[in-house]
Order: C-alpha cells, then sequence, then structure tokens
C-alpha cells in the first residue's frame, strides 16, 4: 500500500511526542483502492467561548512554473496511481458530474461543499451540481472515523470507482470494478469522509477526494503548490490544482486517450489555458526515486519502534543530499529529524529545523511549508523565554496561513504569538490575541475539549507558566 506522510498536518495524531505545542503538529500517514490504489487523505484525530470562523472568498495564486513542467506533472498525475502503478488511458466523466451526500453529514460539510462546487464551476469550468437523487455520478458519504479505519487503516478519508456506498465497497473491494487500472471512463464514485472529524479535517477531505474523484489520481512529492502531493502541505485546492483540473475538462481531451496522444495536445492546450506559462523557463523535471518514498513511509509508519523510525528519517534526508535535491523534498527530511529529535536532543532538532527553513526560503512557493517549519522554531524560543525572537518568526506567517484557508495552523501561530506578547509584558494584546484565535481554533481542531487541550499545551510552553508566575 502507498502512504501519504503529513507534513503538514496541524491536527494530526502524534507520533512523535515533544513539545507540547508539537504534539498536535504531527506526522501522519495513511493507505491509498485496490487497497493499494485507493486515493486517500492522511488521518487525523479529531471553548464554546467564541462561536466557529470560517473563511470568506478564496485567493489562490497562479501557477508560477513554466508550462514544461505542469505538462510533465499533468502526465505524472494522470498516468500514474499513488502506488506507482501505471495506467493505459486517460479518464474523466464525459457528461456534466453530479454530486450526492448520504449518511450523517454534521453541519459543517454542506457549506463547505457549496463553496468548493462553486470554485470548480468558476475556477476549473467543470459542469458540476449537487443533487439528491441516487443516479448521481459521485456519492459523498459521511461516516465515522472508526468505519473508515475497519476499511481501510490509517485513511482519514479515501474515493473508490464504481460504487456508492461503504457497504457497496466492503462487498465488492477485490473485485475488478473498484480497480482503477481497469477504468476506461468515469461515471460512478463513491467518497467516504468521517462526519466525527474535525471541521477542517472534512472540508480538507471534500478537497482532495473531490479533486482526484474528478481528476488526477495521483500524488506527487516533487509538487510544492498542491493538494497532489503526498506530504499534505496545502488542504484546500489551489490555482496549480485548479489548472490541473481545467486542462482535464478541455474540449481537446477524452476518456481513452493514451499518454503520447495527450502529450501531444498539452503543449498547445496549457498555451491555451495559462499563457503566463510559457514565458517562464523550463527546469529539469526532478523526480522521486522510490526508495526515499520508502525510506519517508517507514519513518511515518505507525507501530513502527522509534529507533527505526530515526534511521529511516536520517536516510531520507541523506539520500536527498546525496542526490542535490535543493527543494521541499530536502527540507522534509530535516523536519521529520527535528520532530523526531525534540525530546532527546532538542538543540539538534532546532539545527535540523533551521536547515529545512533554509532550504525553504531558497525554494520558490514554499510559505506554507515555512510557516509549519515557523511553529517548531518559535515555539522553542518561547519555551526559552525569547518572546521578542518569536513574534519576529510569527507576525509573517498568520497572513500565509490565512490565505491558504488552515484555521488550524492560523489559530496555532495566534496562540504562539500570544504567548511571545506575554513574554513581553503585554497581556492585554496577548489576552485579546487568544481570545480571537479561538473562533479559528474550533475550525481547525473540533471539539471544545480540543481546543482547550491546545490552548493549554501552548500555554505550558511559557517558562512563567511553568514557574506559576
Amino acid at each position: 500500500m502507498t502512504v501519504k506522510s503529513a507534513f503538514s498536518r496541524a491536527v494530526s495524531r502524534p507520533l512523535f511526542r515533544a513539545l507540547a505545542v508539537v504534539s498536535g503538529l504531527g506526522l501522519a500517514a495513511c493507505d491509498t483502492v485496490p487497497l493499494e490504489d485507493t486515493p486517500t487523505r492522511a488521518q487525523t484525530p479529531g471553548l464554546s467561548l467564541e462561536p466557529m470562523k470560517s473563511f470568506g472568498t478564496t485567493r489562490v495564486q497562479p501557477p508560477q512554473r513554466s508550462n514544461g513542467n505542469i505538462a510533465a506533472d499533468f502526465l505524472a498525475l494522470h498516468f500514474q496511481l499513488e502506488s506507482g502503478r501505471d495506467l493505459p488511458v486517460f479518464t474523466r466523466f464525459e457528461t456534466p458530474i453530479t454530486v450526492r451526500v448520504t449518511g450523517s453529514p454534521p453541519a459543517s460539510l454542506q457549506p463547505d461543499l457549496t463553496r468548493l462546487l462553486g470554485r470548480l464551476r468558476g475556477e476549473a469550468g467543470i459542469d458540476i451540481r449537487q443533487v439528491s437523487d441516487a443516479s448521481a455520478n459521485i456519492t459523498i458519504e459521511a461516516v465515522s472515523r472508526e468505519e473508515i479505519g475497519r476499511a481501510l487503516p490509517h485513511a482519514a478519508c479515501f474515493v473508490v470507482p464504481n460504487v456508492s456506498s461503504l457497504a457497496e465497497f466492503r462487498r465488492d473491494r477485490r473485485k475488478d470494478k473498484t480497480n482503477w487500472a481497469n477504468l476506461r471512463k468515469r461515471e460512478r464514485l463513491g467518497i467516504f469522509v468521517p462526519y466525527d472529524s474535525s471541521p477542517q479535517e472534512l472540508r480538507d477531505c471534500l478537497h482532495e477526494e473531490l479533486a482526484q474523484a474528478i481528476g488526477p489520481l495521483n500524488d506527487l512529492y516533487r509538487l510544492p503548490d498542491s493538494v497532489f502531493n503526498d506530504d499534505n502541505i496545502h488542504t484546500i485546492l489551489t490555482g496549480f490544482d485548479m489548472l490541473v483540473l481545467r486542462a482535464t475538462y478541455a474540449p481537446e481531451l477524452r476518456s481513452g486517450m493514451s499518454q503520447a496522444q495527450v502529450a501531444a495536445v498539452l503543449p498547445d492546450l496549457l498555451g491555451r489555458l495559462n499563457p503566463r506559462g510559457v514565458t517562464v523557463a523550463a527546469q529539469p523535471v526532478v523526480s522521486t526515486p522510490r526508495a526515499w518514498i520508502d525510506q519517508v513511509q517507514a519513518a511515518l509508519g505507525p507501530g513502527t519502534a522509534y529507533q527505526a523510525r530515526l534511521d529511516a528519517a536520517n536516510r531520507a534526508a541523506q539520500m536527498a543530499q546525496s542526490w542535490g535535491w535543493v527543494d521541499q523534498r530536502r527540507a522534509f527530511g530535516h523536519y521529520m529529524l527535528g520532530r523526531m529529535l525534540q525530546t532527546a536532543d532538542p538543540d539538534l532538532a532546532q539545527r535540523h529545523f533551521l536547515t529545512a527553513m533554509q532550504v525553504l526560503q531558497s525554494t520558490p512557493g514554499t510559505r506554507l511549508h515555512q510557516a509549519y517549519v515557523t511553529t517548531q522554531t518559535a515555539a522553542f524560543a518561547i519555551s526559552r523565554g525569547d518572546g521578542a525572537g518569536a513574534l519576529a518568526q510569527l507576525r509573517p506567517m498568520r497572513d500565509v496561513a490565512a490565505q491558504a484557508e488552515n484555521a488550524a495552523l492560523l489559530a496555532t501561530l495566534m496562540m504562539l504569538e500570544a504567548e511571545a506578547l506575554t513574554l513581553l509584558g503585554k497581556t492585554d494584546a496577548a489576552r485579546d490575541l487568544r481570545l480571537d484565535s479561538v473562533g479559528w481554533a474550533r475550525y481547525g481542531f473540533g471539539s471544545d475539549w480540543a481546543v482547550r487541550a491546545k490552548m493549554q499545551e501552548i500555554a505550558a510552553l511559557n517558562p512563567r507558566n511553568a514557574l506559576g508566575g
């Protein structure tokens, strides 16, 4: 089975326990049908003082890369599964797409789905709408995390062809009908999402699984600007993703085309849809060898001993260095090592985080990645009583998290900033910011107890609180 790591999961279950704030910024993994080829999203677990906040108009950045690189990405995304298996033909829906919701959807699902469908129509030009009848092309069934876990362990959510319910998937999971490689066009799919996760976790599942239901089935570690990436750094569809989906449903393409046929029309197609990409110089495409992916998955794998995970993370970092990588994948190895070493050797962990940040700062399109590393370095500064240093790191990252519509990350940054302000004696400003973070935390983390626990964990970083004063 292929596995997605969770470099970005601000609310994932903590595989590596370290500083209190880090326990909520965990590294997770998920399985992908048959079983190894099911597109999934990484699992995360789930004060009534302030109402839950939500984001307004999405502000996406258009893709900044060359159309030549985007064409290579398009082919890799569409003609391979997450497991590495090749797909023989291009597939998509050839009729207007209808979507229905079944199961036990929580209140947050409908407004998030409505926004997502609106974006797919407006930004990707896809004819897609929600209906209530059983003949819908795509059924989104809201079930419990426990039910999802019984169907696919470690998956938070997933999508399967030719089924409309979890019961149908369980019955037919070993049959050819649920094998993506046998698909020649898309007509009926089932998406299974957890009703008992946080609103953000549910929204993230909607974005990734619906995008994979109608578009690419693969994920690529090399992409810095996409939800189609096993690092899960992006939680909503990006400008790159919308371009890929718009191209997927362009009239120049149709189900059943071979990779060579799709490759032949992509230059003119992308030139029409993304003229700015014509003028950008193409960069060498550096694929991600399976050996590196295997080490990352071993480092993040549940049920693996700490030393084995640490050894795997070291091997992944060494591979990236030996191959001369200078992108976010190089940073990923150092981030993993920093996370694992925080308890045993916090100073060494910080050196890994700083190395990750140096790599990211020289890699275009990685501001969101940098925001995640900042939560680690700023937390360390707060634990050392350096409020000014933490504040300087945190403040530029709030807008990054807000634009990415990552409420869990935004709330975490705000809570950390509140502790930094407290260290500087600015208690009123700290109190106001902490209160303001609660509405975002309720969307990002879900239940009141999870929000309170997060606030307590971050407050515990402050050495003044630890001393009781």
